[in-house]
């Protein structure tokens, strides 16, 4: 008789060993929800590093985050079993690994977690005993269809493609207060991945003081604590006077501060699938990565990119001359945003 897969088990008590990036994070949300609406009544808890544990934070399909802190609590041979023991004291049913890391499953074995389901991915094949082989078309899929294909393959069904994240009242009600007005539109003009997928910061600038006149709109800049140069530079640039948000958040906050926002003007980051978990329009200038794979996951989505004869290449620094992202001008992205701005009621 054939084992039975993940999904037709009865399972109470479901680790799920989360992604380590914010936008594959957001990514993963529509599987999430594929979990919790084949187990509504499991306890469904999150693991991942603390900037992805604060995403999760009041999320809809996790009933509770627990915290694996690499660089601190948990760092080096001793923290890694440390969180081991964490995780056995738990007794989970089963571990969903949607991590694609050897860690991820070795961590499993340790807490003693008798069903490890997740791809065959970094020669793990063996410490899973529901294994999901992955395919060089696998991988081509945007990353939102790779997640929901694995719980599909694990005979876990019922949820949609839809991105989710969820803000509490007390957090929309500071960036309310925050922002001051309610016509705001925001610009993110970093990435965390590397300079490669960075828009030029002079052209941002440009950008934002036009819609600022044009629509007469109060700019907010947001971005992570390595971005405050880049945030500092395009706010000392523009006429407009902005809101310079950047490194000043914590994940939470930058959420609610793009829940509130009319538009997003963005380069392929975290932030970008943040907004589009809210639903908000967005204008996503890409360069280095491939926009078939990790575009927003949105119908409210216009991308601005070139084709040039080197793009996608996935690295993280550029070797030439950036030429993917310098051909990409002010007006193509205000012609983008003209066209967002201009469908709203």
């Amino acid at each position: 008789m054939a084992a039975k897969r993940l999904g037709q088990l009865p399972l109470k008590r479901i680790m799920v060993r989360g992604v380590n990036w914010i936008g594959d994070a957001v990514m993963t949300t529509p599987a999430l929800a594929t979990l919790r609406s084949h187990y509504p009544d499991a306890e469904i808890v999150m693991v991942a590093n603390p900037l992805v544990a604060e995403l999760f934070a009041a999320h809809p399909s996790v009933d509770r985050v627990m915290v694996f802190d690499k660089k601190r609590r948990h760092q080096g041979t001793s923290g890694f079993w440390q969180m081991a023991s964490e995780l056995r004291k738990q007794r989970f049913d089963a571990a969903v690994l949607l991590q694609n890391a050897i860690e991820a499953a070795l961590l499993s074995v340790l807490a003693l977690i008798p069903r490890r389901a997740g791809y065959t991915t970094d020669g793990r094949r063996l410490l899973l005993n529901h294994p999901i082989s992955v395919s060089d078309a696998d991988k081509r899929l945007h990353h939102t269809d790779y997640y929901l294909q694995l719980l599909s393959r694990l005979g876990i069904e019922g949820g949609d493609r839809k991105l989710k994240l969820a803000c509490t009242s007390e957090e929309l009600d500071w960036a309310k207060e925050v922002l001051a007005e309610e016509n705001v539109i925001a610009i993110n003009p970093g990435a965390a991945y590397g300079s490669a997928k960075r828009w030029l910061p002079e052209r941002f600038a440009a950008v934002g003081d036009e819609l600022a006149k044009s629509y007469d709109a109060r700019i907010v800049l947001t971005g992570g604590p390595g971005e405050v140069e880049i945030g500092n530079d395009i706010a000392a640039t523009m006429a407009c006077n902005p809101l310079n948000m950047v490194g000043k958040t914590s994940v939470r906050q930058m959420m609610a501060l793009l829940a509130s926002s009319r538009l997003l003007v963005t380069n392929d980051s975290g932030p970008m699938h943040v907004a589009s978990a809210f639903d908000i329009p967005i204008v996503a200038v890409f360069g280095s990565t491939d926009h078939t794979t990790t575009c927003p996951a949105s119908e409210k989505v216009v991308i601005v990119r070139k084709e040039t004869d080197c793009a996608p290449c996935l690295l993280r620094q550029c070797p030439i001359d950036h030429r993917c992202m310098t051909a990409i001008q002010a007006d193509d992205v205000l012609q983008a945003a003209y066209q967002l701005l201009d469908d709203q009621p």
